[in-house]
């Protein structure tokens, strides 16, 4: 019996072939394989291929309950993430999957299938480097900021797009597990490998000076609307291969402080460096170039935004004095939230490949505790104008501080 496609539902992998043959992506004849795909907490994501072509598709729905947890989440995140992709499509062609359709009804993104492309962050844990990463992942920041802040757009049309991005149940679980509980654990949901207590309650919980710079980031991620940004830009969101990269699942976008993606993007660097640098530390030529990356992302995003903001930025009162605080202050962020980004998959409960493979529970304890610690350093060193090659050493710092 075929289904009502004009009132939500929560699909299969066998309404999602007559799905796609209703709207017309494949004739009634093709010889449709869907499987399903996601391993993510919150949408379900469904591959077809016709075996008879090879055409092939992608389908994520979003579902009214979420699906780690089964507690109930607006829909609205989907027509979200379906217009950061319009917009950023616009903006960095190559760089986000084309999305061929979007149903308001059933909440369902008709996509282009990206399986030629890689998961970073599995594929660095493989130990797999990418001598392009840096300069695509900035060009992409760069590309994908700038623009959409009202230094660029009209100042009406930038308040409408907040209206439409305003993502209050994701951004709450962001306000939540990234930006309060490793700091204050008023939820017990912290997860602390054991013999890191003590070290938690001292650099975290105790922490009076850092838990005030914590507040001042958690008050920006909240309160200010500078640019759409994705909002969960870790490597697990970025796809890659020898020919570039794919930014996917953005729909914890909403309009926040910039330096929110860039310092999600410079964090999660951190944990492939520190898992080499503890777990294979006879792998020298992956480690020097992910301290490379590392130096380069926050180098070259620096240079990258200044050149995007000399070419699209007019209006007479930004001018270069203007141009420098802003831009300081977007390093200074995204410093601050790497070190936010890293403390809080170091003790809160959605942990990292990088940490939660870590079988020997002594290599283990040291590396969370660098990790920590890297993570303080930069948010306590965020004004200070570092360069990328200071920023990597802010983490061999933290390696000495803890073998002493």
């Amino acid at each position: 019996m075929s289904k009502d496609y004009s009132k939500h539902f929560l699909m299969n992998t066998d309404d999602v072939k007559n799905y796609v043959i209703h709207k017309g992506f494949f004739d009634s004849n093709a010889d449709l394989v869907c499987s399903e795909i996601g391993d993510g907490n919150i949408n379900y994501v469904f591959k077809v291929i016709d075996e008879k072509t090879g055409k092939s598709l992608v389908i994520k729905q979003a579902d009214k309950l979420l699906r780690s947890s089964g507690r109930p989440l607006d829909l609205h995140r989907s027509k979200i993430e379906a217009e950061i992709l319009r917009i950023e499509g616009s903006l960095a062609p190559s760089m986000v999957p084309k999305v061929y359709l979007y149903d308001d009804a059933l909440c369902a993104l008709v996509m282009e299938d990206i399986s030629a492309y890689k998961n970073l962050r599995t594929q660095m844990l493989e130990g797999h480097t990418f001598s392009h990463f840096t300069e695509n992942i900035s060009d992409f920041l760069a590309a994908t900021l700038i623009p959409t802040t009202d230094l660029v757009i009209a100042r009406a049309e930038k308040k409408e797009r907040v209206k439409l991005f305003t993502n209050i149940e994701l951004c709450d679980i962001t306000e939540d597990l990234v930006l309060t509980e490793p700091y204050y654990d008023y939820k017990k949901r912290n997860i602390i490998t054991r013999g890191n207590k003590d070290f938690v309650e001292t650099h975290l919980y105790k922490n009076e000076a850092l838990k005030a710079q914590a507040g001042i980031l958690r008050n920006s991620f909240m309160n200010e609307a500078q640019a759409l940004i994705h909002g969960d830009l870790h490597t697990g969101s970025i796809f890659i291969n020898e020919k570039g990269i794919k930014i996917i699942d953005p729909e914890f976008a909403f309009y926040g402080p910039m330096g929110y993606d860039i310092g999600n993007v410079i964090g999660n660097m951190f944990f492939a460096l520190a898992h080499k640098s503890f777990c294979e530390s006879k792998n020298k030529a992956f480690i020097q170039w992910a301290e490379q990356c590392i130096a380069d992302i926050v180098d070259l995003t620096e240079a990258k935004l200044a050149k995007k903001y000399d070419e699209c930025v007019s209006f007479p009162l930004y001018t270069d004095g203007f141009k420098k605080s802003y831009l300081a202050r977007v390093k200074a962020d995204s410093l601050g939230f790497a070190g936010t980004e890293i403390i809080r998959r170091v003790v809160g409960d959605t942990k990292v490949k990088e940490l939660s493979s870590v079988k020997d529970g002594a290599v283990k304890i040291r590396m969370e505790r660098a990790l920590i610690l890297t993570g303080e350093h930069l948010i306590m060193n965020r004004h200070k104008n570092l360069s990328g090659k200071n920023i990597v050493n802010l983490f061999k710092k933290a390696q000495k501080e803890v073998a002493e």
